[in-house]
């Protein structure tokens, strides 16, 4: 029997009979941005953004707006909402709320990685829905813990193909968006973005090594394997955040990039590590552990790849992960899918280098995107090993909850594809004030001053960017 969330979804007598998008061409550009930019008044408007042209990784971008219904979480509590329906209020487990919302799966079009579906942020403390954590840490944005839209259209740009195409499910809504999308852009009469004063973490140099300090002793006594920990910068910030993503992308590209406006938050996100991705039954995930600036100089650059390629520590950091995420794929998976295609491989990304494993295996009959989630949420590679301890110690020792750091931002499409990033190298930016985080994974022969440099080369372009905006008057 089909659920009135999924008569919303499919809601009119426009939806193609043969249960299949419509789809348009439009003209390719190889930014993005200005499709972004007839949208952005539009009610969560969002942008997962590969980083073309400024990344060599991107190859798909995904632009929608103004969502056939949204599904919020904040502690216990989900509400979901639809244009022809109150709020409805609900205790159940937001993950099978939102398969509801999508309904049964569509046919896929192999062409296309979404053919519309839910995007939107799962926030690191949603895990609290499935693991029993302390409740130590300040919940300073008081943001709820999963916020995604229900989109029945999108915009695909495939830079690849150097292709653009309207998907949608309604003839009426697509021929509004196509008309908007080409429409002349209006001037940007928007208030720049500023920060009114210098971004302050949340914790000393002092505090910081204290932090270590105790993390080293849980795990001498075999508490942990390793624990990932990090710091949090605020500044008082105003204006609009779009201007502050357009800067960040051209400094700080990511092919995992996202620019995600909810009716409490702007989320501008450079991250450069998937989380999820599902297409099919195949799945994959390829954590990122080890980490060194770049250099200008090839030579110099070089060296640094190397050294991180054949660096004792890094390596066992990036294996526990691997190994924890091999578990978690195993939960879902089919007995014996579960491989490691790539191990230790150095990537290059805009201002540091990284390295990346991945890990494949093929979803068990019966099993979806969303279980998958479940089972590995939140990502290995920014809790530590084993996940749950280290959670725990987290939330001893950093201040404040990570919110939507170290969560996930991406899609599930229709077709039951999944792809989500982990949110790192992201700004999220509430009325007053941007809050960005840096941190790394700490094992028992970590040298403090080394991990505490390292939070600062990840966040580097970030705190540059509001430093550069950085206007109190």
């Amino acid at each position: 029997m089909m659920t009135r969330y999924q008569t919303a979804i499919n809601h009119s007598n426009t939806v193609p009979a043969c249960n299949r998008p419509l789809i348009r061409p439009l003209a390719y550009h190889p930014d993005s941005s200005a499709y972004l930019e007839r949208l952005l008044d539009q009610p969560w408007a969002v942008w997962l953004d590969s980083g073309h042209p400024f990344s060599r990784h991107g190859r798909f971008d995904i632009l929608s707006a103004d969502p056939i219904s949204t599904l919020i979480t904040r502690g216990a509590t989900s509400i979901s909402q639809t244009a022809e329906q109150p709020p409805q209020h609900s205790y159940a487990d937001p993950l099978d709320l939102l398969a509801e919302l999508l309904g049964p799966i569509r046919a896929e079009v192999p062409e296309l990685p979404f053919i519309g579906g839910a995007i939107g942020y799962f926030g690191y403390d949603l895990a609290r829905r499935w693991i029993t954590l302390p409740t130590r840490a300040e919940d300073a944005d008081a943001l709820p813990e999963l916020a995604v839209g229900i989109y029945d259209w999108a915009l695909i740009v495939d830079h690849h193909a150097q292709r653009t195409v309207l998907v949608g499910w309604d003839v009426r809504r697509l021929d509004r968006w196509a008309a908007q999308l080409t429409a002349p852009l209006a001037p940007n009469q928007r208030e720049p973005f500023r920060t009114l004063a210098p971004a302050v973490s949340n914790l000393t140099a002092t505090q910081y090594q204290q932090a270590l300090a105790r993390i080293r002793d849980y795990l001498i006594a075999g508490d942990c394997y390793q624990v990932n920990f990090a710091q949090c910068f605020t500044a008082p910030a105003v204006g609009d955040a779009w201007s502050a993503y357009q800067r960040l992308r051209a400094c700080n590209a990511a092919p995992f990039g996202a620019y995600l406006r909810t009716p409490e938050a702007a989320i501008l996100c450079s991250s450069p590590e998937r989380f999820l991705q599902v297409r099919g039954d195949q799945v994959e995930t390829r954590p990122i552990k080890g980490t060194r600036p770049r250099s200008s100089d090839p030579l110099e650059n070089a060296r640094l790849a190397e050294a991180l390629r054949q660096s004792p520590k890094d390596r066992a950091e990036n294996l526990m992960i691997v190994d924890l995420l091999r578990n978690d794929l195993g939960r879902v998976c089919a007995t014996g899918s579960v491989r490691v295609p790539a191990l230790f491989e150095v990537e290059q990304f805009a201002r540091v280098q990284h390295l990346v494993s991945t890990i494949t295996g093929r979803l068990a009959a019966g099993r979806t995107a969303l279980d998958l989630l479940r089972a590995a949420f939140p990502g290995g590679s920014i809790t530590g090993a084993p996940k749950r301890r280290a959670m725990e110690i987290i939330d001893e020792l950093e201040p404040q909850r990570r919110g939507i750091y170290c969560g996930a931002i991406g899609y599930l499409s229709f077709d039951g594809a999944l792809d989500t990033n982990i949110a790192i190298r992201t700004l999220v930016y509430t009325p007053g004030r941007v809050r960005v985080w840096g941190g790394g994974g700490i094992v028992i022969d970590s040298d403090p001053d080394a991990e505490y440099r390292e939070t600062y080369d990840k966040v580097t372009p970030l705190l540059e960017l509001l430093h550069a905006t950085n206007n109190p008057t």
